[in-house]
């Protein structure tokens, strides 16, 4: 028998996204601040302390659940939407920037799913959304994203947002692939996470992808997002700052002269 909540959805556009949760009478679904989009009339909404799940009976669960959330930038409250009327309600959630809305069944994911810190949407009450620090010392140190990441734990539907594409890797055992560190989206529990320093000096000086790179080692199912939110603000910011480039002008700084830059 599940512990959390059994809720239906649907995922809306391609990429820009929203999705939609069905919920019974009396069903839960729990989400992040700010990721409401609308839903119908009988669906309450309630600010709650924590994550509501089984685990938080105490308020001291409640408060350390809650100091664990500041750790990794969350707000200390949740929001519940629970549909208190006789027949089925609809609420929907939107994706915070471009990229896509992946559904992670956790019943079929043996239970713990371990994903970046700004990566959790919305989850089946129950699901219970703390912590993962990174135990070895180079991956605190140098995990930079990965160092401290959310950690899923329940038997229901949670539902992560990443950004560009997204591909889903199964890595067999023994079997390990390298990956920028803010590309990580999430991977199940028994994948073997790590830090791993690029070698050689033209590499590290003059390579322009940072010095270190996260290491995964299967068993396990790993998903990579293509287009960080990091590294796209990080190109706009650099754009709005920093000189012009002149991609694909034989004109240079000439040709801003020509269109009124």
């Amino acid at each position: 028998m599940k512990n959390n909540h059994e809720i239906d959805y649907r995922i809306f556009g391609e990429e820009l996204q929203c999705v939609e949760i069905e919920l019974d009478p009396r069903e839960t679904v729990i989400a992040e601040s700010g990721s409401f989009m609308m839903m119908d009339q009988e669906v309450q909404m309630e600010t709650i302390f924590g994550d509501g799940s089984a685990k938080q009976n105490s308020f001291m669960d409640k408060l350390f659940s809650a100091g664990k959330r500041l750790l990794t930038g969350e707000s200390l409250f949740m929001t519940a939407f629970t549909n208190i009327g006789s027949a089925k309600k609809r609420v929907t959630f939107a994706a915070p920037y471009p990229g896509k809305i992946i559904p992670m069944d956790l019943n079929r994911l043996g239970g713990t799913l371990i994903c970046q810190k700004d990566a959790f949407l919305c989850a089946a009450k129950g699901v219970s959304i703390g912590i993962e620090f990174q135990r070895k010392l180079g991956t605190g140190l140098f995990g930079g994203e990965g160092f401290i990441m959310e950690k899923l734990e329940g038997d229901g539907m949670a539902f992560v947002h990443a950004g560009g594409m997204i591909i889903e890797k199964e890595l067999q055992p023994g079997e390990m692939i390298k990956i920028d560190t803010g590309c990580i989206v999430a991977f199940t529990h028994e994948v073997q996470y790590d830090i791993q320093v690029i070698g050689g000096i033209r590499n590290t000086v003059f390579g322009g992808e940072g010095l270190f790179f996260a290491t995964l080692r299967g068993p396990g199912r790993v998903w990579v997002q293509s287009l960080p939110i990091s590294r796209l603000a990080g190109r706009i910011l650099s754009l709005a700052t920093g000189p012009r480039k002149e991609e694909g002008s034989i004109l240079g700084g000439f040709g801003n002269l020509l269109d009124g830059d």
